[in-house]
Parts: structure tokens; C-alpha cells; sequence
């Protein structure tokens, strides 16, 4: 449905060190970046097609108003195992994520559904999930 998804962040260097650690668990990596626009640097993040399907970029106007969440914003990241859920879990905690619900099975969505749930530096939320049986 969606082609791709970017959001805006306050401090590139600091969110790229978080994406960077933790979106290789689930299969992602940067597959593009863009340095030279003239108001925009950013990060795309995708998997084996080499499209960025996950953005993350920063203004360069001095002007811009400092980014903010959008409230009730979530992004979930699918994951093909559950051993990826747990390393981008702890990838993403090490690197500057906060934790808003540790890798376990969410009985209420499905019997297989297995996530964990990150703030990322800039507030948004974000979820890894797999759908399979362990």
C-alpha cells in the first residue's frame, strides 16, 4: 500500500546511530542518502529490492521548527523471526531507543503475534513484529 515512509528528526547523526544498529536485525540497511539538497538531509533505509521503504531526515533551514511526533504515530517494522524481534530490540536500546514493552507474544492481536516496542530518540513510537510461530 505504502510506497515509503519518512519522518522528520531533530538530530540526524544521533537517530542514524539508532537506525543504523537496530534495522539490520530485522533485514533493513541504508540503501540511500541524500547530502546535497538544498533544505533536506536524509537516510533511506530498505531491504533486498535496495528501495528505501523507512526514511529518516533532518532540515538544514535554520528556520524549520524543531520536528515533532505525531501523536498516536506508530511504525511497525516486520521482522522475520522472533530472534530478529529480541536483536533489533536490544540493538535499538543500546543505541539510544527507550523501552515501551520487551519482546513477548501479544495474545490479543493473534497467538503468534511476537513484537517489542522502542521510542526512538525523537519520540516516535516504534514496534518490531513477527507473525509466525516460534
Amino acid at each position: 500500500m505504502l510506497d515509503h515512509l519518512s519522518i522528520r528528526v531533530a538530530d540526524l547523526a544521533r537517530s542514524r546511530r539508532m537506525y543504523d544498529a537496530c534495522l539490520p536485525a530485522l533485514g533493513y540497511q541504508v540503501v540511500m542518502t541524500i547530502d546535497d539538497a538544498p533544505d533536506f538531509k536524509g537516510v533511506g533505509y530498505g531491504g533486498d529490492s535496495h528501495e528505501p521503504g523507512f526514511w529518516i531526515g533532518a532540515s538544514t533551514d535554520p528556520a524549520d521548527p524543531p520536528p515533532v511526533p505525531i501523536d498516536g504515530m506508530h511504525v511497525a517494522f516486520g521482522a522475520k523471526d522472533r530472534h530478529s524481534v529480541d536483536a533489533w530490540y536490544q540493538a535499538a536500546l543500546a543505541h539510544g531507543g527507550t523501552d515501551n514493552g520487551p519482546p513477548d507474544i501479544r495474545a490479543h492481536y493473534h497467538p503468534n503475534y511476537y513484537a517489542a516496542y522502542v521510542i526512538d530518540p525523537d519520540g516516535y513510537h516504534l514496534e518490531a513484529v513477527c507473525h509466525l510461530a516460534a
